[in-house]
């Protein structure tokens, strides 16, 4: 491996542990929320961009395989389930078309440059009549634009964030990656969990509940292949 090829690879593996593999509590929750409210069959559920794997215990255990991607395995990744490695950014996940029930991919698709490509696997990888869900910042959330007036940036993707943030994503442009791929009973949900700005605190669960898009800090996607 030259030096340039080994460069890109420490980037990509950087990149990633930056991120730490984990995301918020209220974010799984979303998920798990939103399978059970559209009684999602989830016998074999594709986990993309697994990270530690904490998805896992917030589903059913009705499935018979949990398959975890990522560029990186972590240690703590149940040594019961699947993995693969894939490098999202310039691979495809090297896995069959049409193999999941249910694709998975929480807080992913802003780390990636070509995020409509990427929209693209999710739906080659979910059987027919299968589901694609895509969790990621909410840039439309009270906090996310009081700091684009403030800081011009979203919340998310501010210079802490670079390189592991890279592509901020509305909710719109989910929805539009979703029609050009075909999906269908295209729906958008909210983790009902949002920080006040400046402070460690969040807004009251019912208030978030009342103004989901303003007071919820993730967005949800998600659709079924035709």
């Amino acid at each position: 491996m030259n030096a340039i090829a080994c460069s890109v690879e420490l980037e990509v593996d950087a990149r990633a542990r930056h991120s730490c593999g984990i995301s918020d509590v209220a974010i799984y929750e979303m998920v798990a929320r939103t399978l059970e409210q559209h009684h999602v069959r989830r016998d074999i559920v594709l986990d993309i961009g697994c990270g530690h794997g904490y998805l896992r215990p917030f589903l059913r255990s009705d499935f018979s395989r949990y398959i975890g991607a990522d560029v990186v395995r972590y240690s703590e990744f149940p040594s019961i389930d699947e993995f693969t490695y894939v490098d999202l950014e310039k691979e495809r996940v090297p896995l069959a078309d049409d193999i999941a029930d249910v694709v998975v991919c929480v807080e992913t698709i802003e780390h990636l440059e070509n995020p409509r490509a990427f929209m693209r696997e999710l739906v080659r990888l979910a059987k027919v009549g299968g589901w694609v869900v895509v969790t990621t910042p909410n840039q439309l959330s009270l906090l996310s634009l009081l700091t684009l007036i403030i800081k011009r940036r979203f919340s998310a993707f501010q210079d802490v964030h670079y390189p592991a943030h890279l592509t901020a994503l509305l909710e719109s442009d989910l929805v539009r990656m979703a029609a050009e791929c075909k999906l269908t009973e295209v729906s958008t949900g909210y983790s009902y969990r949002g920080r006040l700005m400046l402070t460690p605190w969040h807004y009251p669960g019912f208030l978030a509940r009342r103004f989901p898009r303003a007071l919820s800090d993730n967005l949800l996607m998600i659709g079924r292949k035709s």
